[in-house]
């Protein structure tokens, strides 16, 4: 079945709003078996509200509105689809009912306005609100579905749950939506569509694949429509491991999962640990390894050299290779390494320096020029990095860099493998 998310309010067209109501509805409805083909927002005006209702029925076979249910003249969605049903308006004893035991319960008295919620297009099944005053509505139209929701996240998703999942799930036949998320970092997208080509090229009709590209990370969606969840399940992981086999060294995990708690979980199992060194990222490498529970078992501290003053005196940087080879050289970011290393008496350290931007670049060294070391009980391996001229999707993609070369540094010495 398709579905269309229409959600209503001038707030919401000029980001006084953050319209969250739409990406929770439909990962519920993706969740089950309902695929959602178009999102609208559109303003408070009765001709917005048929002409978006026009175009969805031609879309979807489920259409779910949200907002403009409250007691306000600026409220116009009920009247708006009686109007579009041709139907008047009758009063809802039961809804009435509930709207005054929720102003006693809060020891309110109730105006017109209040009174007036109980009343509802007469072709239409109204929907409890137990968290509100404002029914939602459900109507039916030529075997399709429309569903008017308030506006209020709280009002609407027990609804939404309680009422107009279940009362899709017993309409219609559903059939499943699985999605299966590859987490991918160390490439471009464009560069690993062109590795995966094959792979991708021999997926069935019924099993898509999306490119969700960010600073650092290339998140690699499935998606399949199926009848048999359990069938679907084993064939969207059949594809995951086929496509392991391409990229083995840029999938680090899969369904959401950060390469900080990848790693993290690597050196728990290793019984081992890490410290870091920072210059560019100033202490934004440290930050993403704490954010994850726990670390404190394998992570010991940092220090954030950006002054040269700083790599001298508690790395044990030479000041000979900062004159000649600079801050940002492979000389330098491996004296790091090494020294953080030795400082904390760790297993492994981290080190980062590098030109984040916007100013301090060179035509030798130009914004975006990133070395970063990793020291392990076997040596150092530095690595060099161009990402860019914007300075926090430098300091971003240079902290995941180090953290990818930790992981891949551990992988040499482990037999662990992922699994769909």
């Amino acid at each position: 079945m398709k579905a269309e998310i229409i959600s209503i309010g001038d707030e919401l067209l000029i980001g006084q709003v953050v319209n969250t109501n739409a990406s929770w509805m439909a990962a519920e409805l993706s969740k089950s078996g309902i695929r959602v083909v178009h999102i609208a927002t559109i303003s408070d005006k009765e001709n917005d509200i048929r002409k978006a209702l026009d175009d969805a029925l031609k879309r979807a076979d489920i259409v779910l509105m949200t907002g403009g249910l409250g007691p306000t003249k600026d409220d116009i969605t009920k009247l708006t689809l009686a109007r579009y049903f041709g139907v008047g308006m009758v009063f809802h004893e039961p809804t009435f009912e509930k709207v005054k035991a929720f102003f006693a319960s809060m020891n309110i008295g109730m105006t017109d306005l209040n009174r007036e919620q109980a009343e509802i297009p007469e072709n239409c099944t109204p929907l409890e609100n137990n968290n509100g005053t404002a029914p939602g509505m459900w109507f039916e139209k030529n075997g399709k579905v429309i569903v008017s929701m308030p506006g209020v996240p709280f009002e609407m998703k027990p609804m939404m749950t309680d009422q107009v999942l279940p009362r899709l799930m017993e309409k219609y036949k559903l059939g499943y939506i699985i999605h299966k998320t590859i987490m991918t970092t160390g490439m471009g997208e464009s560069f690993m569509s062109e590795i995966i080509k094959e792979w991708e090229d021999g997926l069935p009709e019924h099993i898509r694949l999306a490119y969700l590209p960010q600073p650092g990370i290339v998140r690699l969606r499935l998606t399949a429509w199926g009848k048999d969840r359990e069938a679907l399940q084993e064939e969207v992981n059949e594809y995951c491991r086929k496509l392991h086999k391409y990229i083995p060294q840029l999938i680090y995990g899969y369904d959401e999962i950060t390469l900080e708690e990848v790693v993290g979980n690597m050196l728990v199992e290793r019984k081992q640990s890490v410290s870091t060194a920072e210059s560019c990222t100033g202490g934004y490498l440290a930050h993403l390894i704490t954010s994850i529970a726990g670390s404190s078992r394998y992570y010991t501290g940092s220090v954030i050299s950006y002054a040269n003053e700083v790599k001298i005196n508690e790395l044990g940087v030479s000041v000979e290779d900062l004159e000649k080879y600079g801050a940002v050289s492979q000389q330098v970011v491996e004296q790091m390494a090494a020294g953080i290393k030795k400082k904390l008496g760790t297993d492994y350290s981290m080190a980062v320096s590098g030109i984040a931007g916007p100013d301090g670049g060179t035509k030798e060294k130009p914004v975006g020029t990133v070395w970063i070391a990793v020291a392990t009980p076997e040596g150092i391996e530095s690595k060099l990095f161009h990402f860019g001229e914007h300075r926090w999707r430098n300091i971003r993609r240079s902290a995941l860099a180090a953290l990818n070369m930790l992981r891949l540094e551990m992988l040499k010495t482990t037999d662990r493998k992922l699994s769909c």
